[in-house]
């Protein structure tokens, strides 16, 4: 770093020379979205000013009507944007445009796939748009003051996209913050007025302020004249338009403007409600997952306007923390233009509010699944395991949440996740009064658990889940439809009227028949079982563990144990398959070391089937190989 009285020349870090790098090299497919999103920044410092002078009103410094600043000049191959918004300290632009990272660069470089359009898009989802301006300039020159500070404060940033930018101190006599662009001679189209102007018609007529065209620099005497300070937008804030009156096209690029995200939303719902509560709301299903979806602690939440008061950007309050991936707007007349953060989470009026915008997301979500099953598909496969919090977060619209689940199912060989509980219940076998499901680590450990051997015998369908949060949903989901839910790897296997009367009696008389091989193994295993017991539920496997009923499941206990969360002792259930043929020469053998090692095999190979890792790995080896000698002779 050097220094030079107040100017100081800074490097940037490694990650973000390499996100640089992308820009400077047309990592955009299309260029022209840079004017987009400076223009969306400009607007945000507007937003964000209109909030701070609710309380101090000083901060307009006699400037009120805030504006966006569009200029450029051909022959000096720049293009300005400018902005009477709440501008930038020092410290604030060397935190903000000097770093990067605060926008999850790390993430965003991982997620890289070498395909240009398709990592295009990954740069709205990351918030770097400020840094799409070096796709267009090989120079950016920053230029900012903050409100409520005096001229002799303002900061300029400069940088020509290489491994380092400056920052000094300088006189600035307005607040607000001046982008100059120092355009590359391949895009010298942006200098010029009319392609300006269709640019801010498409992406930016819907921003609340005027975007003004300053008059150009002349490019020579023959150059039209066109109308000074020309306002190019509507500056209408496109909530507070009638429905009819917004196009598809409109609604698109207003939520690339409140997102940042380049994809467009899968559906959104534009809503007025008048009445005991009078408040406006555009809400939006993205189509695309965001990298910190899975971060519960990460910002979130819709824009709140009071009165088209802009208030806060992330507003939490309106939304339960499972639908954290929603975006949108939401403009009350019923809230005073004072609120503060402790203030709204204690509001009544939110909490009604909070309610009715959580119904119209399910409402969208339910209605996207009956009438657009492959668009609602995709959106699950993105957001699937957020909706799975769910039923925990919010009792009562648990039956609704429940109807939007999606899972995998050995009704079909396919891995996804696209069989809904109603389509369970509609193809359940007549007496089934229960809907089964297993937990599994992976979808292969789950296909292939012995627990589901009795099931493929009788053509019962078993849900497979496989997420992280599977065991903690199904703790919180008692019942759907009526139906109570059965994991088939806990506890006694009861399948009701689908096991007759004969099975049952059958089943009892051979328990007691095998009570002494059963006490002889829970001998052999006392340490590592809680009980040894006969099962009906295999048909080609020896054996099996089952999860005692209310103990933690294997899948719960494995997540929280990589967490290094400690979690209570507690001991399987094993399982022999009394006509297999192993169990059956495991109750024939004489030798007492062949029963102690042929068990221990049962046991460690029916902990492997469920995809545990075994306590003594070595030892199961040395028995296996003792067995294997002993038959080769």
């Amino acid at each position: 770093m050097t220094v030079d009285a107040q100017k100081e020349t800074r490097g940037f870090q490694t990650e973000a020379k390499q996100l640089l790098h992308l820009m400077i090299h047309s990592l955009y497919s299309n260029k022209e979205i840079f004017l987009r999103e400076l223009i969306s920044n400009a607007s945000d410092a507007a937003d964000k000013l209109r909030f701070e002078a609710v309380s101090n009103g000083d901060l307009y410094e006699g400037d009120s009507d805030l504006k966006i600043r569009i200029s450029f000049d051909k022959d000096a191959k720049t293009l300005t944007i400018s902005d009477n918004g709440i501008g930038m300290t020092r410290a604030e632009v060397i935190e903000n445009l000097g770093t990067i990272a605060k926008s999850g660069t790390a993430q965003f470089m991982q997620k890289l796939s070498g395909d240009q359009k398709k990592d295009a898009q990954l740069i709205g989802q990351f918030g770097v748009g400020f840094y799409s301006a070096f796709i267009v300039a090989d120079k950016v020159v920053v230029t900012s003051r903050r409100a409520g500070t005096a001229a002799a404060e303002g900061v300029r940033w400069e940088c020509d996209g290489d491994a380092e930018f400056s920052v000094e101190t300088v006189e600035k006599a307005q607040r607000g913050m001046t982008v100059e662009l120092h355009l590359k001679d391949d895009a010298l189209e942006f200098a010029d007025n009319w392609r300006l102007r269709t640019i801010i018609k498409k992406y930016s007529d819907h921003i609340a302020i005027p975007v003004v065209m300053l008059k150009p620099i002349p490019a020579g005497e023959d150059a039209p004249e066109v109308p000074e300070d020309e306002v190019i937008n509507t500056a209408t804030a496109l909530w507070t338009r009638s429905r009819s009156e917004v196009t598809d096209d409109e609604y698109n690029e207003f939520y690339k403007h409140i997102s940042h995200d380049y994809s467009e939303p899968v559906s959104w719902s534009h809503n007025r409600v008048e009445g005991s509560l009078d408040y406006t709301s555009l809400l939006y299903l993205p189509s695309r997952a965001p990298y910190d979806l899975y971060n519960r602690d990460a910002t979130r939440g819709l824009k709140l306007y009071v009165q088209r008061t802009f208030i806060m950007d992330d507003a939490e309050q309106f939304l339960p923390l499972y639908l954290r991936f929603m975006k949108g707007v939401v403009d009350s007349n019923d809230l005073s233009l004072n609120v503060s953060r402790e203030i709204l989470q204690k509001d009544p009026n939110i909490d009604s509010m909070r309610g009715a915008l959580t119904k119209r997301v399910l409402d969208m979500l339910a209605k996207l699944a009956a009438n657009e099953p492959e668009k609602y598909q995709s959106f699950w496969n993105e957001f699937g395991q957020v909706i799975k919090e769910g039923p925990a977060e919010d009792f009562a619209n648990r039956e609704k949440i429940a109807k939007l689940l999606r899972f995998s199912s050995t009704h079909t060989d396919k891995a996804d996740q696209d069989q809904s509980l109603e389509a369970y219940v509609a193809r359940m076998q007549e007496g089934q009064e229960k809907i089964y499901y297993i937990a599994a680590e992976n979808i292969n450990t789950a296909k292939s658990s012995p627990h589901l051997e009795v099931f493929r015998k009788k053509g019962i369908e078993v849900l497979l889940l496989v997420d992280r949060v599977d065991e903690w949903l199904m703790s919180h989901l008692a019942e759907f439809d009526g139906k109570s839910f059965q994991d088939v790897g806990k506890g006694e296997l009861d399948l009701g009227k689908l096991d007759s009367e004969e099975e049952k009696q059958a089943q009892e008389k051979v328990a007691e028949q095998l009570k002494p091989l059963l006490d002889r193994v829970k001998t052999v295993l006392t340490e590592q079982v809680a009980e040894v017991r006969i099962t009906h539920r295999l048909t080609d496997s020896p054996a099996c563990v089952v999860v005692a009923e209310h103990d933690m499941g294997a899948q719960m206990r494995r997540i929280l144990e990589s967490a290094g969360q400690k979690v209570p002792d507690s001991k399987p259930i094993f399982e022999l398959n009394p006509e297999h043929p192993l169990v059956k020469k495991l109750e024939q053998e004489s030798s007492e070391t062949r029963f102690v090692d042929l068990a221990h095999i049962l046991f460690d190979q029916a902990n492997l089937a469920e995809g545990a890792q075994l306590q003594d790995p070595a030892a199961y080896v040395q028995r296996l190989n003792k067995l294997l000698l002993e038959l080769s002779h």
